[in-house]
């Protein structure tokens, strides 16, 4: 089993036939991932690495049962291409595009809200279930298939602990990066929620960092409804107050969103924060071995 997204999933690249959409639709459809339409208007009617290219989004869905779309529009026309895939009732939308304006995104997501499609992102890297699937830009080749569940605000930092899993021969049930951005679709909560209820994964990983308070909402909601082991790391710990570090909501405002805090929190709801990618994946890989052998 998996989340959100397994070999099945029919995706649509919105904007392949620009240079990024290009690339990275080879790149994804080299994985394994079932890209089966694009969408550029003014070129339907075209194919990009063998993929169909539609006018619309309704094409798409009509002619090939595309379910999934990965935005890969300039930043500009995002909102009208999330609308886009809202309004054609596509179950989820995969926002891989920075630099979205907040108003686009506060937009987006009343639209989403109102149609039910969940999003991913916007400044998010994407999602792989490995050995199945994979929309985004995440390094296919540092993933393997087992039971530990990602979820970061960090795409850099979630493909290094996936990599440091692996090396110890642990691999993972589906990863992804919520985003970047001060707003997001999904969030935390959300994913959590998710993986307490995959059969698959046993064991999730939480990569926070400082800015906004997601961190420590996670935490309260672990307290109260996640059974399974959550192990964390949180990025920024040096940061200083009202200096953005990486991305747009990486930044600690008002005393808000403190390296301090998230911990704070995340200790005292039971869950152990790492320093480093290779000590929370040495977490991770403990606490299986330990489920394993009857020790927990």
């Amino acid at each position: 089993m998996s989340i959100l997204v397994d070999r099945d999933t029919r995706v649509v690249v919105q904007g392949i036939t620009g240079t990024f959409g290009s690339y990275h639709s080879q790149l994804m459809r080299d994985y394994g991932t079932a890209i089966v339409a694009g969408v550029t208007p003014g070129k339907g009617g075209s194919i990009v690495n063998g993929i169909p290219v539609f006018e619309s989004l309704i094409e798409a869905r009509d002619e090939c049962g595309a379910e999934v779309a990965a935005v890969l529009v300039p930043g500009p026309f995002v909102k009208d291409a999330v609308f886009e895939a809202a309004d054609a009732g596509l179950r989820m939308v995969v926002c891989l595009v920075e630099g979205v304006p907040v108003k686009d995104t506060m937009l987006m997501k009343r639209r989403l809200m109102e149609t039910g499609t969940i999003m991913i992102g916007p400044n998010s890297p994407g999602i792989v279930t490995p050995g199945q699937t994979l929309i985004g830009f995440m390094p296919g080749h540092v993933y393997a298939p087992g039971p530990v569940g990602i979820v970061s605000r960090s795409g850099t930092f979630s493909y290094q602990v996936a990599d440091e899993l692996t090396k110890r021969g642990v691999g993972q049930s589906t990863c992804l990066g919520i985003g970047g951005d001060p707003i997001s679709g999904v969030s935390f909560i959300d994913i959590l929620g998710m993986f307490e209820a995959d059969a698959a994964t046993e064991v999730i990983v939480l990569i926070g960092e400082i800015g906004r308070t997601a961190e420590e909402e996670a935490a309260e909601y672990i307290r109260e409804h996640v059974g399974k082991p959550v192990v964390s790391m949180i990025l920024g710990a040096t940061a200083p107050p009202g200096k953005q570090m990486g991305h747009a909501g990486a930044i600690v405002t008002a005393g808000r969103g403190t390296y301090v805090s998230k911990v704070t929190a995340l200790e005292e709801a039971g869950v152990p924060v790492a320093r480093t990618a290779g000590e929370v994946a040495a977490m991770a890989y403990d606490v299986l071995r330990s489920r394993t052998t009857g020790d927990a």
